[in-house]
Protein backbone atom coordinates (compact mmCIF):
# COMPACT_ATOMS: atom_id res chain seq x y z
CA UNK A 1 0.00 0.00 0.00
CA UNK A 2 1.30 3.75 -1.22
CA UNK A 3 2.88 5.81 2.10
CA UNK A 4 4.41 8.69 0.99
CA UNK A 5 2.83 11.50 -0.89
CA UNK A 6 4.70 10.30 -4.47
CA UNK A 7 3.50 6.99 -3.97
CA UNK A 8 -0.15 8.10 -3.52
CA UNK A 9 0.41 10.46 -6.75
CA UNK A 10 1.35 7.86 -8.96
CA UNK A 11 -1.64 5.45 -7.67
CA UNK A 12 -4.52 7.89 -7.37
CA UNK A 13 -6.48 9.99 -9.57
CA UNK A 14 -5.22 13.83 -9.63
CA UNK A 15 -9.22 14.33 -8.07
CA UNK A 16 -8.44 11.13 -5.87
CA UNK A 17 -5.50 12.36 -4.34
CA UNK A 18 -6.81 15.91 -3.95
CA UNK A 19 -9.93 14.33 -2.34
CA UNK A 20 -8.42 11.51 -0.29
CA UNK A 21 -5.17 13.35 1.07
CA UNK A 22 -5.60 16.77 0.64
CA UNK A 23 -9.11 16.79 1.98
CA UNK A 24 -10.71 18.07 -0.90
CA UNK A 25 -14.18 17.77 -1.95
CA UNK A 26 -16.66 17.23 -5.31
CA UNK A 27 -18.51 19.69 -6.69
CA UNK A 28 -22.30 18.69 -6.02
CA UNK A 29 -23.91 16.71 -8.39
CA UNK A 30 -20.44 15.94 -10.56
CA UNK A 31 -19.65 12.87 -8.40
CA UNK A 32 -19.87 9.50 -10.55
CA UNK A 33 -22.23 7.92 -7.46
CA UNK A 34 -24.56 10.94 -6.57
CA UNK A 35 -27.33 8.80 -8.61
CA UNK A 36 -26.40 5.17 -8.94
CA UNK A 37 -28.39 2.39 -7.82
CA UNK A 38 -26.07 -0.55 -8.69
CA UNK A 39 -25.86 -2.94 -5.49
CA UNK A 40 -22.72 -3.29 -4.18
CA UNK A 41 -19.98 -2.80 -1.57
CA UNK A 42 -18.35 0.89 -2.25
CA UNK A 43 -14.85 0.43 -1.18
CA UNK A 44 -12.37 3.19 0.16
CA UNK A 45 -10.40 3.62 -3.56
CA UNK A 46 -6.82 4.23 -1.88
CA UNK A 47 -6.64 1.07 -0.41
CA UNK A 48 -9.82 -0.75 -0.77
CA UNK A 49 -10.86 -1.02 2.72
CA UNK A 50 -15.17 -1.53 2.80
CA UNK A 51 -16.56 1.17 4.05
CA UNK A 52 -20.35 1.33 2.83
CA UNK A 53 -22.90 -1.30 1.62
CA UNK A 54 -24.85 0.23 -1.66
CA UNK A 55 -28.04 -1.23 1.11
CA UNK A 56 -27.32 2.27 3.27
CA UNK A 57 -27.11 4.52 0.52
CA UNK A 58 -30.02 7.06 0.19
CA UNK A 59 -30.92 9.68 -2.05
CA UNK A 60 -30.58 12.76 0.96
CA UNK A 61 -30.88 15.51 -2.07
CA UNK A 62 -27.64 17.04 -1.08
CA UNK A 63 -25.23 16.56 -4.33
CA UNK A 64 -23.17 13.62 -2.49
CA UNK A 65 -23.60 9.92 -2.24
CA UNK A 66 -25.09 9.54 1.13
CA UNK A 67 -24.86 6.58 3.62
CA UNK A 68 -27.18 5.64 6.83
CA UNK A 69 -24.13 3.51 8.12
CA UNK A 70 -20.90 2.14 7.69
CA UNK A 71 -20.42 -1.36 6.08
CA UNK A 72 -18.28 -2.92 8.86
CA UNK A 73 -17.34 -0.93 12.12
CA UNK A 74 -14.06 0.14 12.84
CA UNK A 75 -13.24 0.50 9.02
CA UNK A 76 -14.14 4.38 9.21
CA UNK A 77 -12.64 6.87 11.86
CA UNK A 78 -14.73 10.30 12.84
CA UNK A 79 -12.32 13.20 13.37
CA UNK A 80 -13.56 16.75 14.58
CA UNK A 81 -12.82 19.50 11.82
CA UNK A 82 -13.03 23.14 12.56
CA UNK A 83 -11.98 24.01 8.61
CA UNK A 84 -14.02 26.47 6.91
CA UNK A 85 -15.56 28.09 9.64
CA UNK A 86 -17.40 25.75 11.01
CA UNK A 87 -17.68 22.43 13.20
CA UNK A 88 -18.01 19.17 11.14
CA UNK A 89 -17.32 15.64 11.92
CA UNK A 90 -14.73 13.90 9.30
CA UNK A 91 -14.96 10.28 8.12
CA UNK A 92 -11.65 8.92 7.57
CA UNK A 93 -10.93 5.65 6.12
CA UNK A 94 -8.78 3.95 9.54
CA UNK A 95 -6.95 1.59 7.16
CA UNK A 96 -5.33 4.35 5.13
CA UNK A 97 -6.29 7.66 6.42
CA UNK A 98 -8.08 9.03 3.58
CA UNK A 99 -10.45 11.88 3.79
CA UNK A 100 -13.77 10.20 2.68
CA UNK A 101 -16.26 12.76 3.76
CA UNK A 102 -18.57 14.29 6.49
CA UNK A 103 -21.55 12.90 9.42
CA UNK A 104 -24.02 14.76 9.43
CA UNK A 105 -26.84 13.99 12.14
CA UNK A 106 -29.35 15.11 10.11
CA UNK A 107 -30.18 11.81 8.09
CA UNK A 108 -33.72 11.22 7.05
CA UNK A 109 -33.47 7.59 7.69
CA UNK A 110 -34.93 6.29 10.63
CA UNK A 111 -32.63 3.65 11.10
CA UNK A 112 -29.78 5.69 12.72
CA UNK A 113 -30.44 9.26 12.15
CA UNK A 114 -26.63 9.81 10.25
CA UNK A 115 -26.30 10.87 6.93
CA UNK A 116 -22.57 9.57 5.70
CA UNK A 117 -21.98 12.21 2.84
CA UNK A 118 -19.06 10.71 0.89
CA UNK A 119 -17.46 11.98 -2.03
CA UNK A 120 -17.52 9.91 -4.52
CA UNK A 121 -13.79 10.11 -5.73
CA UNK A 122 -12.98 8.38 -2.29
CA UNK A 123 -14.80 5.08 -3.28
CA UNK A 124 -14.89 2.50 -5.98
CA UNK A 125 -17.92 0.35 -6.08
CA UNK A 126 -17.24 -3.45 -6.21
CA UNK A 127 -20.90 -4.35 -7.73
CA UNK A 128 -22.76 -7.72 -7.00
CA UNK A 129 -22.28 -10.13 -9.20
Amino acid sequence: MPRDDEEWKKNLTPDQYRILREKGTEAPFTGKYVDSNEKGMYRCAACGAELFSSDAKFDSGTGWPSFYDVATTGNVELREDTSGGMTRTEVVCRSCGGHLGHVFEDGTEDKTGKRYCINSCAMDLEAEK
